[in-house]
């Protein structure tokens, strides 16, 4: 659990706190004892605070500054709330608000200052309750803490999506060290880089039986420094089992570490031993679900038995949880096969019926930068989405169509590299749509206005604001001024899509809806404090049913003799090309949809083997 520490500046905290205390009562008053006291006590300027008491300067100094030290308080505040003057007896009511520094609610209390005078000048009557009303002689301040271990990420099954790892916790038992804990915290400092004093704050404000957790290793960085961390006598190592090892998709997983100094540093202290942090991935994105908040008890300790005397508050914690994912195991293990032989491919699965996330895989490209939020030319990949435009528009899909190697549109040139130069086809638009025939293509620019182009897109995703707890991106289609950018938006060279806006494309027409992407169930939000809201996910857009029914049909066409069609059951798709030996497959084939973005490879074949290893017991 990463905690923040909520340090606040003395100078700040010295002028809010005169401002409150000289503000209660004019002189003659106990008033320039009790603000001295509480101001030098906040302040740390424990000489000051001292100087009020009728107590032994020395001891009321310890006194305050081993508070400190007991509780690892970041900072103390106090407000007078009330005085009472009684001839040459005081006293003044104070709200004392500690902060423990381990992402808890402020410890709030109340505390009564005695006040008496001596030698005709007003004193704070010492004694152990002026720290709080329950402190008495012979006992300390201490922090319980009971931390939780992380969570897993897991699949849809339920199941954990990476592996236990061994770490190893370098921490000490305070009853064992006796008057050596500076020492021995010294030299941990000097293996780990810790800061000295966080450490030792860590050491004097836990129960002296408790082993206290101070320093967390990977395998790798432990074995490097095992022989100086044996050599320090006080400090043990213990052996801890958590689940950090990322199983695939790894890069959508994410990757967790334990704390470093430098982590520590930029995280903001201190930081539990055993605590991990996600560094990317769903790991980072739920790091505070996955690992809760450390339940904590502010307590009182017998300092000769060290045992509990009273308990002063409790905070529970918040409950760490597994983030449950929509990952498939089958459909995941079918993509990482089918990408394997590939120089550099992404291959996103979702299913069909509800834009749930299936499966990510990727050769030579990350997951979550390319496969979710990519921005890659769509090629005639996009003529699924404006088919549909041009198919409401009355278009037919047997409307016959040249297929020339060069044309101009509104003054924009397209030419198509799958036939020999000079040789026009005459085919029906389906047939030129399954080939992805730029030339044929963008003639129909002129069939179809730009805002009915548009509305498509948006009908299909393209460009919504939807809501992953990834990287993602949904796609941009340019304003369209006239032909030639009608026409480059229905062959995709304006027009940029990500892998998973695409397998969303593929799966609306499949299941005639358009869904947004899922890819988390449970928890709802990345935010476990329920501070940010996240925004509302795009409804779902219904397909128009005569226009899904023809597309249905052409892109059964544009499967038909691909290496996408390789085995039994029916595949549904289309091949398309997008410049700079890019291809793409966009597609579906049962209850999952999928888009393959592959270069200088067949994402057909890609997609072949998918569905055939999907298909495999």
């Amino acid at each position: 659990m990463i905690r923040a520490r909520r340090t606040l500046a003395a100078t700040v905290t010295l002028a809010v706190a005169s401002t409150t205390l000289t503000g209660c009562f004019e002189e003659p008053s106990p008033h320039d004892a009790v603000r001295d006291f509480l101001v030098g006590w906040q302040t740390e300027d424990y000489d000051l605070a001292a100087g009020r008491t009728d107590g032994d300067e020395q001891t009321v100094r310890k006194a305050l500054a081993d508070a400190k030290l007991e509780l690892d308080a970041a900072s103390f505040r106090f407000k007078i709330t009330k005085v009472d003057v009684a001839d040459d007896e005081s006293r003044a009511d104070f709200h004392a608000e500690v902060d423990l520094g381990e992402n808890n609610p402020l410890w709030e209390y109340e505390g009564v200052l005695p006040l008496h005078l001596v030698d005709g000048s007003w004193k704070v009557r010492w004694s152990p309750s002026v720290l709080h009303p329950q402190l008495k002689e012979g006992q300390r301040f201490a922090v319980d803490t009971e931390p939780r271990p992380r969570q897993p990420v897991v699949d849809r099954a339920g199941d954990a999506l990476q592996n236990d790892t061994l770490l190893y916790v370098a921490g000490v038992y305070p009853n064992q060290l006796g008057d050596r804990a500076q020492e021995v915290v010294a030299q941990l400092s000097e293996v780990t880089g810790y800061a000295q004093d966080r450490l030792l704050s860590r050491v004097r404000s836990s129960p002296p039986e408790k082993f206290v957790q101070l320093v967390t290793f990977g395998r790798a960085l432990f074995q490097s420094k095992r022989v100086k961390l044996e050599a320090i006598d006080g400090v043990e190592i213990q052996p801890q089992r958590q689940p950090v090892d990322p199983d695939a998709p790894r890069q959508i997983v994410g990757s967790v570490s334990a704390l470093t100094p430098e982590t520590e540093q930029k995280l903001g202290g201190p930081q539990r031993a055993g605590d991990s942090v996600g560094r990317n991935g769903l790991q980072q994105a739920y790091q505070d679900y996955l690992t809760g908040s450390t339940e904590t008890k502010v307590i009182t300790l017998d300092l000769k038995t060290g045992e509990q005397v009273a308990e002063l508050k409790q905070w529970p914690g918040r409950q760490n949880v597994s983030v449950k994912t929509t990952i498939d195991r089958v459909t995941q293990a079918a993509a990482e096969l089918a990408v394997a032989e590939t120089g550099t491919s992404a291959l996103v699965a979702v299913q069909r019926e509800t834009g749930e996330v299936l499966a990510v895989s990727t050769k030579g490209l990350h997951q979550e930068r390319d496969a979710l939020a990519g921005k890659f030319p769509a090629g005639t990949a996009f003529s699924i989405v404006a088919a549909d435009a041009l198919l409401k528009k009355g278009v037919s899909p047997k409307q016959k169509l040249a297929c020339p190697q060069e044309r101009t549109v509104g003054g924009a040139k397209f030419v198509h590299t799958g036939q020999s130069a000079g040789v026009t086809t005459s085919a029906t638009f389906q047939e030129h749509f399954a080939k992805g025939c730029v030339t044929a293509l963008a003639s129909l620019a002129r069939r179809v206005t730009a805002d009915e182009l548009l509305r498509s897109a948006k009908a299909f995703g393209v460009g919504q604001p939807w809501r992953l707890p990834l990287r993602s991106f949904s796609g941009t289609l340019p304003s369209l001024g006239g032909d030639a950018d009608k026409a480059k938006a229905i062959a995709g060279q304006n027009v940029e899509m990500s892998p998973l806006s695409m397998a969303l494309v593929a799966a609306a027409v499949g299941s005639g809806t358009w869904r947004p992407p899922v890819l988390v169930t449970d928890p709802k939000s990345p935010d476990p404090t329920g501070e940010s809201t996240p925004a509302p996910q795009p409804a779902p857009v219904p397909m128009d049913p005569k226009a899904r029914a023809a597309l249905m049909t052409m892109m059964r066409a544009g499967a038909a003799g691909t290496p996408a069609q390789a085995g039994k059951g029916r595949v549904y798709g289309v091949t398309a090309t997008s410049g700079n030996q890019q291809g793409w497959f966009v597609g579906w084939q049962g209850d999952v949809a999928i888009a393959v973005l592959a270069k200088n490879y067949d994402p057909a074949a890609v997609a072949g083997s998918f569905f055939g290893a999907l298909r495999s017991p």
